[in-house]
């Protein structure tokens, strides 16, 4: 019989853990007759009663499969860990925040039977603020504005879907240590279905995102998928190296031709100083974001580090 896995992440999320376990066991109870399943939830060193409701769902149920972090690993290794360590023939990935409905599992399945091996529930609207909502639609039109990686990256997914085996086993194989999932399975370019969905709001607690994490997941999108923001700044600067000699000689000219009238004065001076500064900082920005990356990849450092798993073994 073949076995579906489902993987979600958790930091501080003891309100919504038993809720999930509840919604995916009476979804994968449908299809009871035809997989087998397994609930694998990664505990991010949550510092609440995360782990402890964890270890009594996988008291009572051998289906529920934990692994526990040494540490909070962050909102993107953690999850794709979870992904990497699904033995499934099919891994469905989901937040435990009850903001990825898990009443989608039967149509990821159902599209997977028919033979699509990626499944990604696409938000078409949420119950977040609107325009919050309208900000990540401008970033995904930017990324794909800008994207040279040949492959359209989906606007509006989060990674909610299903991945099938042979997707999970190329994900082995690339080893990122820092990946951006939502645009690298579409830059896979294995067969894809698109699910769209209305997102709910949380089921309970807080979100653990602010504007650090989603800074952090946007930058990796433009700098795994796009070359063009290094082009633009240098482009950028020989256009503004152009027009500043160009001002520079109408400023020289005009001097010359009225020079008791025209006064040079301090002020256009410290204005250009400052303008020129600015930009200087953002290309180098630019750049130090991408050396950042290169960073990320060349020292390999682990996904995360395990604490303790439980129920692996049964």
């Amino acid at each position: 019989m073949k076995k579906i896995s489902i993987v979600s992440s958790a930091y501080n999320e003891q309100e919504n853990i038993p809720l999930l376990y509840e919604a995916v066991k009476k979804e994968m109870a449908k299809w009871a007759e035809q997989y087998d399943y397994e609930q694998i939830v990664v505990d991010n060193g949550s510092t609440d009663g995360t782990l402890d409701v964890l270890r009594k769902l996988a008291a009572q149920d051998a289906h529920v499969k934990v692994i526990a972090n040494v540490r909070n690993f962050g909102h993107i290794r953690s999850p794709y860990y979870g992904i990497l360590q699904a033995g499934g023939d099919a891994v469905i990935y989901l937040a435990s925040d009850m903001q990825d409905p898990p009443a989608l599992i039967s149509e990821f399945i159902q599209a997977w039977q028919e033979g699509y091996e990626v499944v990604l529930a696409q938000k078409k609207q949420s119950k977040e603020g609107k325009l919050f909502f309208a900000m990540r639609k401008l970033y995904y039109w930017l990324l794909n504005l800008v994207n040279d990686s040949g492959a359209e990256l989906v606007a509006n997914c989060t990674g909610f879907g299903l991945f099938d085996k042979r997707v999970v086993d190329e994900l082995r194989r690339l080893n990122d240590p820092y990946p951006y999932l939502r645009g690298l399975v579409c830059e896979l370019g294995y067969k894809k279905k698109l699910v769209p969905f209305v997102q709910p709001p949380r089921a309970g607690g807080k979100s653990k995102n602010n504007f650090y994490t989603l800074y952090d997941n946007a930058m990796i999108g433009f700098t795994n998928h796009s070359k063009v923001p290094l082009r633009l700044a240098a482009f950028g600067g020989f256009v503004l190296g152009l027009v500043s000699f160009v001002l520079a000689c109408v400023y020289l000219g005009l001097k010359l031709c009225y020079w008791d009238k025209f006064p040079m004065g301090t002020a256009p001076i410290l204005l250009a100083v400052l303008f020129f500064a600015s930009v200087q900082l953002v290309f180098m920005g630019i750049l130090g974001e991408y050396i950042g990356a290169i960073l990320t990849q060349v020292l390999k450092r682990p996904l995360v580090i395990e604490k303790e798993r439980i129920n692996f073994d049964k």
